[in-house]
């Protein structure tokens, strides 16, 4: 049987079995419509109400300002444009960084077509923010700061506390897109500071369409979604009660058994950069060499193109990433390793690989046994064919 190894975490994880029996009798028998009022109904109504208790508690948030939605994505959608909608008469400015996910930095493109003045705070090598700049950033008409809490590519994690503090000296709404921090970071939302803060229930072994925006009580966001009165008037659309359900549930097992899953994929996670950074020249580390998710490994290889990489992989069984599993079928260079300063010849040979739970050291074993022979042959295939387009090219 073909040895399969699956280490791309970051993009998605398979649905937790106790997730699914979670779900499943609300998408059996117990498929009433949650505005409805017949018994039917009210189950799902109560199932629904249950996950948004559940959720705010491992937020220490209140029931009220837990939003469910469709998407990590739709969540950055609805924080931006709903306050910066919301918030318009009072000012049109807005402080985000260069290396946000492209939920946020597509949103902000959008909000400057319609007048809105956007500052993207760079980062530092490792992929950090320094909240100093953002304090700078700044202004009278400021009524946004939306910064990652991790990032998606290099796994570096910011400094969102003072981040959080900075935003309240000078009461400016702070935005913190979490969805890759949900499983492995601690979510309290007074401790970091944020009012308004995404998840995405399948980063944590949780159902695909599923996300949560949490807005603070007294934050001015308009609905992203409009129609019925869903959501407390807040996004319309009958409820997902089955993702809603197992949304509650992925969150709540995974912060339970957030430290033993971080110890676990933290060991690995060490295992595997300490032996590829040994064996395989011109190989970096990218992100934050301690302040990173504890399952990320992320590098650039020089003389290998990072798809060429992973078809390679994928050829053997291995799952992995160049890094956003977003923008994977794209040609271009990461827009996070070019903000980090990466050349784009460099940061064209990106690989990122994400550890999970169920992994294991002969996983790494594996990568660590295949992977540096790998990238020799693809770096000579690779020069050969480069040499062969410079012969052309004097004909």
């Amino acid at each position: 049987m073909e040895e399969l190894t699956y280490l791309d975490h970051a993009a998605t994880t398979p649905v937790d079995p106790r997730v699914s029996a979670a779900m499943e009798p609300y998408l059996s028998s117990r498929f009433g419509n949650p505005s409805s009022m017949y018994r039917l109904a009210r189950e799902a109504r109560q199932a629904v109400d249950a996950a948004r208790d559940t959720v705010a508690t491992l937020l220490a948030a209140r029931t009220a300002e837990v939003i469910f939605t469709g998407s990590g994505s739709e969540s950055d959608n609805f924080a931006l444009k709903g306050v910066a909608l919301g918030n318009r008469d009072r000012g049109r400015h807005i402080i985000t960084s260069q290396v946000e996910h492209h939920a946020v930095l597509h949103t902000t493109e959008f909000l400057a077509t319609l007048g809105f003045d956007v500052t993207y705070v760079p980062v530092d090598r490792n992929g950090s923010v320094d909240p100093e700049v953002v304090g700078r950033a700044v202004r009278d008409d400021t009524i946004l700061i939306s910064i990652m809490y991790a990032n998606n590519e290099v796994g570096t994690i910011q400094p969102i506390e003072e981040i959080g503090r900075i935003a309240r000296t000078y009461q400016v709404p702070f935005h913190v897109d979490a969805v890759q921090a949900g499983g492995s970071l601690d979510l309290s939302v007074d401790r970091l500071g944020v009012d308004l803060l995404s998840l995405s229930g399948h980063k944590f072994y949780g159902p695909k369409g599923t996300g949560v925006l949490y807005i603070r009580r007294g934050t001015t966001c308009w609905p992203l979604i409009h129609g019925g009165g869903q959501e407390r008037g807040r996004r319309a659309g009958t409820e997902n009660v089955a993702g809603i359900v197992g949304f509650a549930t992925a969150l709540e097992l995974a912060q339970a058994e957030r430290e033993a899953n971080n110890r676990h994929t933290e060991r690995l996670r060490d295992r595997l950069i300490s032996g590829l950074l040994a064996t395989i020249p011109g190989i970096s580390l990218t992100g934050h060499p301690e302040r990173r998710l504890p399952n990320n490994a992320s590098f650039v290889i020089e003389g290998v193109s990072g798809e060429s990489l992973l078809l390679a992989l994928d050829r053997r069984g291995i799952w992995a990433s160049t890094g956003s599993a977003c923008t994977s079928g794209s040609l271009e260079p990461s827009h996070v390793l070019l903000a980090m300063g990466l050349p784009p010849r460099l940061a064209a040979g990106s690989l990122r690989l994400t550890l999970g739970k169920d992994n294991t050291d002969a996983d790494v074993d594996r990568i660590l046994a295949l992977l540096p022979d790998l990238v020799e042959r693809l770096r000579g295939i690779e020069s050969q064919d480069a040499e062969s387009a410079r012969l052309l090219g004097r004909l």
